[in-house]
C-alpha cells in the first residue's frame, strides 16, 4: 500500500485535504513574496508609522479619543490588549509615551488612542489641548503582551480597570461582541467619580446587546445621594460580583495604586498569581517612596551623567534616565517604557542606579551590566554607553 494510502485512513486527513484545495483555490500566493524578506518584515513589523489625525472624539472633560488613519498603505494587524508608541518633538524635545489601542483588531481602517489628563503631564496637555484635526503623528508598530491567549487563559475572564486602564479592554470587549466570540467578559471599573467613566455609553450599549458581557462601576469618591457601588475594589467585592471565580482568568489595568491594591486583593481572595494578567504601568510617579530607595539620597538630588563618545548631562535622581537625556537632545530606541520590552538597554559602565520592582531584566543583562533606562533612577555619578 503506497504512503498516501496510509495518510488518508488517518483521522481528520480529509478535512485537512479539503481545507489545502479551498486555500489553492482562494488563498494569497505568498510565493510571489518569496526573495522580498525586508519587504514583508517591515510591512508586518514596521519600525515606524505615520498618520493623519481623522477626528478627535470627546470622552470625558479630561479624556479624548484621537484617532490616528494610515498616510501611506494599510495598518498593521494587531492583538486587542496591545499598544502603540506615541513619538513627539515638544519644546526641541523628542520623547515619546505608549498608548494603548483602544479600536477593536476586527477594523482595520484606523487606530484609536484614548487620551486622559496626567496632572503636570508633558505629552498628554499636548496631546490634548495642541493636536488638532489633519495633523500628523509617528509610532512605533504595535506591540505589548497584555492580550488574550485561548490556550491558557480559557473563555471566562474578569477584567478589573482603573480611570484610563479601560483602554486596552475597550479594545478587547469590543472585539469579543462584534465578532460574538465564545467568550464571558465581566469588567470591574473602578473609577474616582462617575464623570470619570470613560466609555460609560458604549459599555451599557453593549451590554445591553451581548449576553457575554456585563459590567459594573465602583465609585470611590461618590457625589451626595450616589445609589450606586461606592468604595474600592476589594476581595470580598470581587467575589461578590465575579461569582465563582475558580475558572476565570483576571486582567488587570490602571494606574499605580490600583495595582499595589488590587494585587493584594486578588491574592486574598486565592486566586493564584498564573490566573491574573496585569499590564505595565510606566515609572512611578515619587519613585522615591518605593521599597528599597537609597537612605539619604534626595529625590532632587543631580548627579553627572557621561555619556561614552559623547557628552556628560545633568541627571536628577527622581527621573528616570530615559528622561533626562532625552531633556538633553539625547534619544535612545524606546518603546514600552515601562522596563519591559529591553529596546532601551543600557550599559552601565561605573556609578550606581536605582530601579524599582517589576523591571523585567534578564540574568545576563545584570551580570554583564545592562540597565533599561526607561526605569533605572541615578543615585550616583554615571558612565554610560548607548
Amino acid at each position: 500500500m503506497a504512503f498516501s494510502d496510509v495518510m488518508k485512513d488517518i483521522e481528520g486527513y480529509q478535512e485537512i485535504h479539503n481545507d489545502i484545495e479551498i486555500l489553492r483555490k482562494y488563498g494569497f500566493d505568498y510565493s510571489s513574496q518569496k526573495g522580498n524578506i525586508e519587504q514583508v518584515i517591515e510591512h508586518y513589523h514596521p519600525k515606524r508609522i505615520a498618520y493623519t489625525v481623522s477626528e478627535i472624539i470627546e470622552e470625558t472633560a479630561s479624556t479624548k479619543t484621537i484617532r490616528l488613519v494610515p498616510k501611506h498603505g494599510g495598518l498593521v494587524p494587531f492583538q486587542a490588549g496591545q499598544y502603540i508608541n506615541l513619538f513627539v518633538d515638544l519644546n526641541g524635545i523628542r520623547t515619546s509615551r505608549p498608548y494603548s489601542i483602544s479600536s477593536p483588531p476586527n477594523q482595520a481602517a484606523y487606530y484609536d488612542i484614548t487620551v486622559r489628563r496626567v496632572a503636570g503631564g508633558f505629552v498628554s496637555d499636548y496631546l490634548l489641548d495642541d493636536i488638532r484635526i489633519g495633523d500628523e503623528l509617528e509610532s512605533s508598530g504595535p506591540a505589548g503582551n497584555f492580550t488574550y491567549n485561548p490556550l491558557f487563559h480559557g473563555s471566562d475572564l474578569v477584567f478589573l480597570a482603573g480611570g484610563s486602564g479601560i483602554t486596552p479592554f475597550m479594545s478587547m470587549i469590543r472585539e469579543v461582541t462584534d465578532k460574538n466570540l465564545n467568550r464571558r467578559i465581566h469588567l470591574i471599573y473602578g473609577c474616582d467619580s462617575p464623570d470619570d467613566v470613560i466609555f460609560a455609553d458604549e459599555l451599557n450599549m453593549r451590554a445591553r446587546k451581548h449576553i457575554n458581557f456585563t459590567w459594573d462601576l465602583v465609585v470611590s469618591n461618590p457625589p451626595e445621594g450616589y445609589q450606586g457601588i461606592t468604595g474600592f475594589i476589594t476581595s470580598g467585592l470581587i467575589k461578590k460580583l465575579a461569582g465563582d471565580i475558580s475558572d476565570k482568568t483576571f486582567y488587570l489595568c490602571g494606574p499605580e495604586a490600583m495595582y499595589t491594591f488590587c494585587g493584594k486583593e486578588l491574592a486574598a481572595a486565592g486566586i493564584p498569581s498564573r490566573k491574573v494578567r496585569v499590564e505595565m504601568f510606566g515609572p512611578p510617579k515619587e519613585v522615591f517612596r518605593q521599597p528599597g530607595w537609597p537612605r539619604g539620597v534626595n529625590p532632587d538630588e543631580m548627579f553627572k551623567v557621561s555619556v561614552r563618545g559623547g557628552r556628560t548631562i545633568d541627571a536628577k535622581a527622581c527621573e528616570p534616565l530615559m528622561v533626562s537625556l532625552e531633556r538633553a537632545g539625547i534619544v535612545i530606541p524606546a518603546l514600552c517604557r515601562s522596563g519591559e520590552c529591553s529596546l532601551c538597554r543600557t550599559k552601565l559602565i561605573s556609578g550606581k542606579v536605582y530601579q524599582p520592582s517589576g523591571v523585567k531584566l534578564r540574568k545576563s543583562d545584570r551580570d554583564f551590566g545592562y540597565i533599561h533606562a526607561c526605569m533605572s533612577y541615578p543615585i550616583d555619578d554615571l558612565e554610560i554607553m548607548l
